[in-house]
């Protein structure tokens, strides 16, 4: 069978620039688009070997002197919270999170401009517009939603739904043998509830409750203290030249 050109993924390499994560390096990434027939199949590989998804573009670092980047993974049916992960959820049981489809709404900008200018002020994010939101939102070739969580009204063990604005959002993507945390937000004045780490878990408990045996975090930089709470959920799988290893 003649394969159509689209089906064929080309891999392109970017120029160097300033690495986010490392003070003094450089960062290069590999990355091609996620289009096309085999759009999701691919993304299911090329997850597994590493990449991370945004909008229609995958990508994994493609560095040539340092290998810091790991991606990681959480086994979800072998993970117990921790004591301050359980509280976590405690403080949090008065939140909700609906999936829903991959369409922007005027709240979840609004609550993407403050989480931003509150945690990621000088961030390579920072200037984007409400378009440029709606585009990381709905601009997919693969199967992909968002988690909306909002508070807890009389009504919500009936429809499920919480009410009032969101307090916190994360696009997902939903893979063969797991879940994908894409990109998550939140409301920056929460700050006690910690709610990065209650996200992480409520995937956790997602994944298992649809049979999935991973939860993919995207990559671990060990020296980095940005990526530090990735380490925090074990046991889980990181992604060596060798292939996935056990970390427990």
């Amino acid at each position: 069978m003649t394969s159509h050109p689209r089906d064929t993924p080309q891999f392109y390499l970017t120029a160097p620039s300033p690495c986010p994560y490392l003070e003094g390096q450089e960062e290069r990434k590999v990355f091609t688009h996620l289009v096309g027939r085999r759009a999701r199949d691919l993304n299911e590989i090329l997850t597994q070997g590493g990449f991370r998804r945004s909008q229609t573009i995958a990508y994994r670092p493609a560095c040539e002197t340092c290998r810091a980047c790991i991606s990681v993974r959480v086994i979800v049916d072998a993970f117990q919270p921790t004591g301050s992960q359980k509280r976590i959820l405690q403080r949090n049981a008065d939140l909700i999170g609906t999936p829903e489809s991959n369409r922007p709404a005027s709240e979840q900008y609004a609550l993407f401009r403050r989480y931003l200018d509150a945690r990621h002020g000088d961030g390579g994010m920072v200037d984007m517009t409400v378009l440029d939101y709606a585009m990381m939102i709905e601009d997919s070739h693969v199967d992909t939603h968002l988690v909306v969580y909002k508070r807890r009204g009389p009504d919500s063990a009936i429809h499920g739904r919480g009410r009032g604005a969101p307090v916190a959002v994360c696009l997902t993507d939903v893979l063969a043998d797991g879940l994908s945390m894409v990109y998550s937000f939140y409301e920056p004045d929460e700050a006690a509830r910690s709610l990065g780490t209650f996200m992480i878990l409520d995937h956790i408990r997602r994944a298992q409750e649809m049979g999935l045996p991973y939860l993919y975090l995207g990559y671990w930089v060990e020296g980095s203290r940005k990526m530090d709470y990735k380490a925090r959920f074990r046991p889980q799988e990181r992604l060596m030249p060798q292939g996935w290893a056990r970390v427990e």
